[in-house]
């Protein structure tokens, strides 16, 4: 079985949605003040989804970094107070995906 497992399709897209780009992100730092919530979220597959959510979670009021890791779904809100549950998971069915829990 040859060792690089990519279509020619994708490899043609490299430069796009799942292409190759960096989907996810690096974690991400302790915030220097405020609060950090770790969400669970359902249905992330490439960049475009991780721009999404990071987009719609950015609006609300305090939230002052957003970090996303596809391959384990988790989403890193550091905000300068504590968000309401609802209000997260509003933002990112806007996105277009499920918020399913919180990790632990």
């Amino acid at each position: 079985m040859p060792e690089n497992l990519l279509t020619e399709d994708a490899t043609q897209n490299a430069g796009s949605c799942c292409g190759g780009g960096s989907c996810g992100s690096a974690p991400a730092a302790e915030p220097a003040t405020g609060t950090r919530e770790i969400y669970v979220v359902q249905g992330m597959t490439c960049g475009h989804c991780v721009g999404s959510v990071t987009a719609e979670l950015t609006k609300l009021p305090g939230v002052t970094s957003v970090t996303v890791d596809l391959a384990t779904g988790n989403v890193t809100v550091d905000s300068e107070q504590p968000l309401e549950r609802s209000a997260v998971a509003e933002a990112i069915e806007e996105a277009g995906y499920d918020l399913v829990g919180s990790a632990a």
